[in-house]
C-alpha cells in the first residue's frame, strides 16, 4: 500500500503522478523478490486507508508494506496494521539520492518528504501496541533494497512456519531430556502443525515400492554420491527402498519437515527402517524438506528456517575440539544437506551405527567451506523458545572418514571458550549448520516472530 496526504493534490498537480510512478517502481521491485504482491493501490485519506485495510486483511498477507511517498497522517495507516494481523514494514524511499535545492519548489520537495511521517507512525504504532520496522533510502538504493529483501525473506520464513506441517515419527531417544518437546509449544511459539507419525506409516509405503523403482533410485544416488566400496548391495537397495517410501510419506502427509527416531531390537522391521533412513532423509533435506534424526523436532525446524533463507542447514552436533588448529569439529551421523556440500558427498557402508541399533549406509560430507552460521532453537523453562546463532567459517583440514558429516569451524577464538558460550545459551544437543552469515536475516525472522535471538560471539 502506497499513500500520501490528499490535501496536497489540488495544491501541487504534478506531485501525485510523480508519487504514483515511484509507487509503481517499488511494486515492480517487490514483485521481483520471489513473492506474491497484493497491491491495494494509492491511498489519500483515512477512508481509503480503511478500505485498503479490509482488502489486505482478506488477502491474508505475510507482510504489510506501507510506502510513505510523502507526508501522510497516522490514521491513514493504523487501520491497515490493526486489521491485517501481519507484521508491518514501512518504506521511506525518496525519488533520488538528494534534492536539487537550486531548482526545487515546494511541490518537488514534498516528493522527498517520506521521512516526515515516519516518527509519527512510530509513536502512534507504539501507543496502539503495533510493532513495525522501517527501511529508509531512495527508490533505486541497492543498500535499501538489500534490507527490504531480508524482511521479505523473513516474512516468507514466518509464513512457512505458520502454515507448516512438521512430521514427528517414532519416539524420543531414551534419556535425551533436552530433545523432549511439548508439541503444543511448537504451535504456540511458531505456528504450524505437528503431524504425529508411526514407523508403520513408513513401513507400508516402503513395502509398496517396486524393484524397478529401487533400481532408478540407486542410479540417481550414484549420480549424486561417490559410492564407497564399503557399501553392501543389499543395504544399498534397502536404503533406496526406504528413501522412496519417505518421499511418499512426505507427499501423502504434505510434510515441510521431519524428525524421527526408533530404537528397534534384533534386526526387526522397524529397526531396519530406522537404520535405512539416512540416504532418504538426506535426499528429502536436499529438496527442501529438512529431516533430523534422534527425534530432534526443534532442530528440523531450525533447518527449515535456514533452508528457507537459502542457506541450507545440515543436522549438527559437537564431535570434538581441535585446540591445535583452533577449530570446533562438528557434524552428525545420519542425514545431511546435500545442497551445501563441499564437493561430492560419499555414501559409506557401516556395520555399526554408534549409539544406535542397526547397520546400513550413511552419508559423509563436509559443509561448503567459507562463512557459516550455527543456528538452533532452545526451549526455556517457561515454555518460550529462544533462537541461538553464531558466525563462523568452515576451514580445510583433517576430518574423520567414518560415514558422518564433519566440518571444521573456526569461530575466531579459542574453541573451548566458544563451546562454553554456545552451551550456556540454553541450546540443546543439536542445531543447523548453514552457509553464509545469516545473522542479519535471523534477526529479522526473530523480530517478526517475537522471539529472542542470542548471538554467541565470545
Amino acid at each position: 500500500m502506497s499513500g500520501g496526504l490528499g490535501a496536497y493534490w489540488p495544491q501541487f498537480p504534478e506531485l501525485l503522478p510523480q508519487l504514483q510512478r515511484s509507487a509503481a517502481r517499488v511494486n515492480e521491485r517487490l514483485s521481483a523478490l520471489d513473492c506474491e504482491v497484493v497491491d491495494v493501490g494509492f491511498i489519500s485519506d483515512p477512508q481509503e486507508g480503511a478500505a485498503a485495510a479490509e482488502r489486505l486483511r482478506a488477502a491474508g498477507c505475510d507482510l504489510i508494506v506501507g510506502f510513505l511517498t510523502t507526508y501522510m497522517t497516522a490514521n491513514m495507516l493504523v487501520p491497515v496494521a490493526q486489521r491485517s494481523n501481519a507484521p508491518v514494514l514501512l518504506l521511506n524511499l525518496q525519488p533520488t539520492e538528494a534534492m536539487d535545492h537550486e531548482n526545487f519548489d515546494t511541490g518537488a520537495w514534498l516528493a522527498y518528504c517520506g521521512a516526515c511521517p515516519l516518527p509519527e507512525m512510530a509513536n502512534t504504532f507504539e501507543r496502539c501496541g503495533i510493532s513495525f520496522r522501517s527501511v529508509s533510502g531512495y527508490v533505486e538504493d541497492e543498500r535499501a533494497w538489500q534490507r527490504i529483501e531480508q524482511w521479505v525473506r523473513a516474512a516468507g520464513v514466518r509464513g512457512a512456519l505458520q502454515r507448516g506441517r512438521h512430521g514427528l515419527m517414532g519416539h524420543l531417544y531414551p534419556g535425551m531430556l533436552d530433545v523432549s518437546t511439548d508439541l503444543t509449544l511448537v504451535t504456540a511459539n511458531l505456528g504450524g502443525h505437528v503431524e504425529v507419525l508411526e514407523f508403520d506409516d513408513l513401513r507400508v509405503r516402503a513395502a509398496a515400492v517396486t524393484e524397478p523403482q529401487v533400481d532408478e533410485r540407486m542410479a540417481l544416488t550414484r549420480e549424486l554420491f561417490t559410492v564407497d566400496d564399503t557399501v553392501a548391495e543389499d543395504d544399498f537397495r534397502w536404503a533406496a527402498r526406504v528413501s522412496l517410501g519417505l518421499d511418499r510419506l512426505a507427499d501423502d502427509f504434505e510434510l515441510d519437515s521431519l524428525a524421527y527416531y526408533h530404537r528397534g531390537l534384533e534386526g526387526e522391521q522397524h529397526e531396519r527402517l530406522g537404520a535405512g533412513m539416512i540416504l532418504g532423509a538426506s535426499l528429502l533435506t536436499a529438496r527442501g524438506i529438512p529431516a533430523a534424526g534422534e527425534y530432534e523436532l526443534r532442530t528440523s525446524l531450525a533447518m527449515l528456517i535456514t533452508d528457507r533463507l537459502g542457506a541450507g542447514g545440515s543436522f549438527t552436533e559437537f564431535q570434538a575440539l581441535n585446540f591445535s588448529d583452533g577449530v570446533v569439529e562438528m557434524g552428525h551421523d545420519g542425514p545431511a544437506h546435500l545442497g551445501i556440500a563441499e564437493g561430492k558427498p560419499i555414501l559409506r557402508g557401516l556395520g555399526v551405527y554408534h549409539g544406535k541399533r542397526g547397520w546400513g549406509v550413511s552419508v559423509e560430507l563436509e559443509v561448503r567451506r567459507g562463512p557459516v552460521t550455527t543456528f538452533g532453537i532452545a526451549q526455556l523453562r517457561d515454555g518460550t523458545y529462544r533462537f541461538v546463532a553464531s558466525r563462523g567459517e568452515v576451514v580445510p583440514g583433517p576430518r574423520l572418514r567414518i560415514g558422518n558429516t564433519t566440518s571444521r569451524v573456526d569461530f575466531g577464538c579459542d574453541p573451548g571458550v566458544w563451546t562454553d558460550a554456545w552451551s550456556t545459551s540454553a541450546i540443546s544437543h543439536h542445531w543447523a549448520l548453514a552457509t553464509g552469515d545469516q545473522l542479519p536475516r535471523l534477526r529479522n525472522v526473530a523480530d517478526l516472530l517475537g522471539i529472542e535471538l542470542i548471538e554467541v560471539a565470545p
